[in-house]
Formats: C-alpha cells, sequence, structure tokens
C-alpha cells in the first residue's frame, strides 16, 4: 500500500492544489509487468474449469491479465502508471528517456512492449492486439535462442523505475514466470542477479513473484527467488514481517488456474483508495512519537465526471472549461485578491481575510493522541457512525515506527483494549473523539489478502449525534410460519453463508465505465448495462418455490384462526359522517372567553375525540390533558395527539 506519492513536472501543480483543499493526497503506484517468453510458456494448457474448457498458453493468459489492470487502472486509479516487459524473447528492445532510441545491445532479450508510463487508448489497443492478433504476436512473442540473464532483467527494470517513476513510493515489479531455476549451475549469474535484486529493494522496489508451476512438477521459489525476493519493508528491514505485504501464490499445479487466482489477485490489489492524510504524528505518550498514514478504504464509488467529452468532431475531445467571474453593475472581470468573505452576525457582514479564517479552524496541527485504553465491550456497535479510517505506519518521519506500530497493535489485540484518541485529520479539520482498535489480517480461500492487518479509527458521536428509537411494539408470528420461513430462508442461502461486496458491482457504476471505455477505444456502444444485482428468479424458484407456496397455504390457515371479533385497533380515530340534510353553511365556532380552549380541558378534548377533531386542539391543551391523566407530555403535536387517542380508545 502506497503512503504518498509525489506529481510530476507535467501534470502535478493544479492537481496537488485541488487535492490539498478537499484534504486528501492522491495515491499513484507503478507497476511493471515483467512476463517470461518460453516455449513452456507459449505451450497451451487445458484448463480444469469445466466452464471453460479451451485451451490457452500461460504467456497469453499473462497478457490478457496485463489488458484488464491496465483497463481497470484508467479509470478507478487514472494517475497510476503501468508498463509491460517480455523477457526471453528473441527481440530487444529498450527506449532511452532522452533520446527514445532503441538499445537492443543493453539489454538483451527483453522487450519493452509498453513503456512505463500512465496507459492511454493507444496502449490499451496495441497490448489487445497483442493478445488477439495472432500474426502480430507470431512476430513478438518468440523466444531466445539463449537463455536469458536474470540480472539484465532486474537491472532494466532498475532502469525504468529510476527515469519514469523517481519519485513514487510504490513502484511493484510483477514477474511472471514458470522457470523456478534459470540459473541452474552459473553461480556467478545468481549472484549477479541477488546484486540486482538488491538494489531494486534499496531503490524501495518491491518484487512480487506471480509463479506458474510446470507440467512435470510444482514450482519451488528455494531454488532461486528465495535469494532474490524480500517480504521485509525496504524503510524498516528489522519490522516484524507479518505487517509487511506478502505475495501469497497459489497451489495449483496448472497455469490456467493459477492465472484466474492471479487475476483476482491483481484486482484486489488494485481497488481504489484515498489517502486521507500521510506521515501524521501517533503521540503514545509525551515526547514519544511515531509517524503513520491513514487511508479511507471504505467509501461509496460515484462516477468521477471532473471533465466534459465533446463529440461534435471526428474523435472525441476533452472540452476544457474556463470559469471567469464578472462585477454585476459593470461586467468588469474580478480577480481573485478582489473577493472577500463574510459572515452574517446580527444583521451585519463581518468579513474576514484568509489568514484569520484560517486561525479561526485551527484546533492545532493534525495528530493522533492516546488518551486512554478502555476494554471493546465498552465500545456499542451503534457508536460507529461514520467511515473508519485505516491506519498504517511509515518510516519517513520516525525510523522505527513500524515496530512500535507492531508492538502496540499486538498487545490491543491480545488484550482485546481500544484505545481513546484525540484525532484531528489535517489542517483547518475539527478535532475528532475516536476509538482506535487492532484489526486482524482476512484473506480468501486463494490466500489473496483481503483486509490487511492494522490500526482502525472510529470516530464516536457526541451526545447530540445520539437520537432514541422509537418505542415499537413487536408482535410474534405463530410457531408454524416460523418454522417454514426458517426453511426457506436456508434454501436461499449464499455459497458459504458469506455476502461478497465485491461481487456485485454497482450496475450505474459499471455502466458509466463501459460508456467512457468504448469513447476511448472507439468501440460500439453498448445496448444495456450489465446488473449483476438483480435476483437469479429461476435459481430461486428451482430452489424455493415450493416452500414459499406451502408457507402461502399456512399463512391463510393461520388468518382463517383469528377471531373476526378480535380485530386489530388503529390509533386514528374515524371522523364522523358529515350532515348533509340541514341547508345553508356551517355555523361558526365560538371561541372560549379566555382567547384559548374551554373552560373544561377534559370535556374539550372528549368533545373533539368524538368528532375526529383532536388535531385541532392547541399544543399547550393537549399536555394539560395528559399531565392530568398522569400520562408523558414530552414530544411534538403528532405524538401528543396520538398518545391521546391511545388513551381515550382505551376507555371505550
Amino acid at each position: 500500500m502506497a503512503d504518498d506519492t509525489y506529481p510530476r513536472e507535467d501534470d502535478g501543480a493544479e492537481e496537488e492544489e485541488e487535492l490539498e483543499e478537499t484534504g486528501y493526497k492522491s495515491v499513484r503506484d507503478a507497476v511493471l509487468f515483467a512476463i517470461e517468453v518460453s516455449d513452456s510458456m507459449l505451450q497451451p494448457r487445458p484448463s480444469t474449469d469445466p466452464k471453460k474448457p479451451s485451451q490457452e498458453s500461460p504467456a497469453t493468459a499473462a497478457l490478457k491479465c496485463a489488458y484488464h489492470l491496465m483497463q481497470q487502472r484508467i479509470i478507478s486509479n487514472p494517475h497510476d502508471m503501468i508498463g509491460v516487459m517480455l523477457y526471453g524473447t528473441k527481440l530487444s528492445k529498450f527506449y532511452n528517456e532522452d533520446e527514445n532510441s532503441r538499445g537492443d545491445l543493453t539489454y538483451p532479450n527483453c522487450y519493452l512492449f509498453t513503456d512505463l508510463d500512465i496507459p492511454s487508448a493507444h496502449e490499451v489497443l496495441e497490448l489487445r492486439s497483442l493478445v488477439e492478433d495472432e500474426d502480430k504476436a507470431r512476430e513478438i512473442l518468440v523466444p531466445s535462442e539463449t537463455p536469458v540473464q536474470m540480472a539484465n532483467v532486474l537491472f532494466c527494470a532498475n532502469q525504468i523505475f529510476t527515469s519514469k517513476a523517481p519519485n513514487f513510493l510504490s513502484r511493484r515489479l510483477f514477474i511472471v514466470t514458470d522457470n523456478d531455476n534459470p540459473h541452474k549451475s552459473e553461480k556467478s549469474l545468481r549472484s549477479a542477479a541477488t546484486v540486482r535484486a538488491k538494489d531494486l529493494y534499496d531503490l524501495g522496489v518491491i518484487i512480487e513473484l506471480f509463479p506458474i508451476s510446470p507440467i512435470d512438477h510444482e514450482f519451488d521459489t528455494s531454488k532461486f527467488y528465495d535469494d532474490i525476493i524480500y517480504k521485509a519493508s525496504p524503510m524498516d528491514p528489522d519490522a516484524p514481517s507479518y505487517l509487511q505485504p506478502d505475495s501469497k501464490a497459489t497451489d495449483a499445479k496448472d497455469g490456467i488456474s493459477i492465472l484466474n487466482s492471479l487475476l483476482s489477485s491483481i484486482n484486489s490489489k488494485s481497488v481504489p483508495r484515498r489517502a486521507l492524510f500521510s506521515n501524521v504524528s501517533l503521540e503514545l505518550g509525551p515526547n514519544f512519537k511515531i509517524s503513520v498514514s491513514g487511508y479511507l478504504l471504505f467509501k461509496r464509488q460515484e462516477p468521477a465526471r471532473s471533465c466534459f467529452v465533446w463529440l461534435g468532431g471526428e474523435k472525441p475531445q476533452i472540452a476544457k472549461g474556463v470559469t471567469t467571474q464578472i462585477a454585476d453593475d459593470t461586467a468588469r472581470t474580478i480577480e481573485k485578491w478582489e473577493i472577500r468573505k463574510a459572515y452574517k452576525f446580527g444583521g451585519d457582514q463581518v468579513s474576514f481575510t484568509p489568514e484569520e479564517q484560517k486561525e479561526l479552524r485551527n484546533f492545532g496541527d493534525p495528530v493522533i493522541r492516546i488518551i486512554g485504553f478502555k476494554p471493546l465491550s465498552a465500545l456499542p456497535f451503534w457508536a460507529n457512525v461514520k467511515h473508519p479510517l485505516f491506519i498504517y505506519p511509515s518510516e519517513e518521519d520516525y525510523v522505527g515506527s513500524t515496530r512500535v506500530f507492531s508492538a502496540l497493535y499486538q498487545k490491543l489485540l491480545k488484550d482485546q483494549k481500544a484505545a481513546l484518541v484525540w484525532y484531528i485529520a489535517r489542517k483547518n479539520a475539527g478535532p475528532v473523539l475516536a476509538a482506535m482498535m487492532a484489526g486482524e489480517e482476512k484473506v480468501d480461500e486463494n490466500g489473496v489478502q483481503k483486509i490487511p492487518p492494522g490500526m482502525w479509527i472510529i470516530p464516536l458521536p457526541f451526545a447530540d449525534d445520539v437520537r432514541q428509537n422509537p418505542e415499537t411494539t413487536i408482535q410474534v408470528a405463530p410457531e408454524p410460519l416460523i418454522d417454514q420461513m426458517r426453511t426457506i430462508i436456508q434454501q436461499l442461502q449464499l455459497p458459504k453463508g458469506v455476502y461478497e461486496p465485491s461481487k456485485y458491482p454497482n450496475p450505474s457504476l459499471q455502466w458509466h465505465y463501459r460508456i467512457l471505455q468504448a469513447l476511448a477505444l472507439d468501440e460500439d456502444l453498448p445496448e444495456q448495462p450489465e446488473d449483476k444485482t438483480l435476483p437469479k428468479y429461476r435459481q430461486i424458484d428451482k430452489r424455493a418455490g415450493d416452500y414459499v407456496l406451502s408457507w402461502a397455504e399456512e399463512l391463510e390457515k393461520q388468518y382463517d384462526k383469528i377471531p373476526a371479533t378480535s380485530g386489530v385497533k388503529t390509533t386514528l380515530a374515524k371522523r364522523p359522517a358529515k350532515d348533509t340534510s340541514a341547508s345553508g353553511p356551517p355555523a361558526k365556532k365560538v371561541k372560549a372567553a379566555d382567547g384559548g380552549a374551554a373552560s373544561d380541558p377534559q370535556a374539550e378534548v372528549q368533545k373533539h375525540f368524538q368528532k375526529g377533531t383532536l388535531s385541532k386542539l392547541t399544543v399547550s391543551v393537549l399536555k394539560d390533558y395528559l399531565a392530568s391523566q398522569g400520562r408523558s407530555s414530552a414530544g411534538k403535536k403528532a405524538d401528543l395527539v396520538e398518545r391521546v387517542e391511545e388513551l381515550l380508545e382505551s376507555k371505550v
């Protein structure tokens, strides 16, 4: 997970200013795919999935995986960089950043198909054509006659990251291969590869291996790759390894199955994320601080319409808008320094300078200060009323923050405690009292991490934020209905009894993305969106249709057993029918002598109850009547009327 990122010279200034105003910082990631091209990687393999019986080579499946990731990143993380490098190829190509020339002799058997950069529509189409066009694949995907040296591959990746993403704190190299021992007997080549891997590690690049088991044996990482892949953090190697990202491979032996899990693994790592703050002090005590970064992992996704697309030309183009503020009287353009903000107070407008406005909202520097500890049982479920914040250690300001964070994490998790913290997210943000609790790591059946281990900050509500639930009367259904409904619910349970929100994408959001993709790649516009949230009616009818009909019959039987005289009481009094026999306009109502209700409030309330006009009484009359009857007189007028109706109906 990336801590922070720095803008490039060509696109950083305006974007970072906008993000700073909203309090968020952009999280940018640089991912370079390194896919081996060999005879075994190009050999089609049968799929074990009965739904997809077609054969496919691991190299093609890996290119499809990179293509889908590039498609997804353009929308979800439009500022991330992605590149695709093929190694072990007969052709060699490397683009120099300054001269944009081929360096065939510098990195032999390395073919940089897509340079590390923000993907464009042209690059997506090029990668798709490599997957779908057999002639182009036959020209590029040609294995080398001589074995490739992994030291050259890693050094080439080092040069790409150094030249294209020098300031990115999140840089990852995905190696897809089925060769678990590229240098069997050459100790010098193994040593050179280890040195190049250490250079990447010192640079802050994380190498993640996606192994494909050969047909004859299972992939063994201990032969070579355990020496070049570091599981510790580049910032703090002595930190506990269980808090660091760990690339977990699937135990499947066929290449197609492991690449299917590879695609789900990459998608899980490419979920959009927002950095709320970076390198904020976590104070454990006086003069005892560590640095942490905070992220919003759970947030509602909505279509981000940050620009307009003009479709009137030959190709769709992004329209650039210009905003100009003009004076009403003179139509003169107003400069930014002429605008002043004011607040209404006592009928007058009180203006403040920008410096004074900042001081009004200044509650101190951003900080997370621990002020005490409480057991987790003291934190009620309803106290979680806002988006929780996930924090993770950072080594930039204080070296050793990861180790201290790990010790606090283990202690809170072991003792089932939560820390009460004073929390200011960023400058000009209001202070919040929150509970900081430890969260365990959660993985799926394939070993892919779903929720990382770390701390969660849950903002606690103040007393004014908590409202009492309305009083309700619970009526329990008869036992036969409950038993049959239990059977229906058991038939309609999801697989493994767990609801996975990630399997049900937002249809409106996906439709928005699909239209953008069609415009960018010059594809045909889709006719209708794919809605995976629609219930599977046929399957529901097949599994629970008979039980639902049986339950409906039982409902009719239970309804027939209810006596006709025991009807459900209603709190609404029926209005008497109007007497239309008398002609002429209705007589005017005469108010009481005191200008309010009659002298006898009980008689007046009884009279209005019989007429069904209790709502015409004043609040004071209703409260006096309820107080005289020993009932509560708190609440709004509608609650008072309902309470009076219930009281009078009980006396009938």
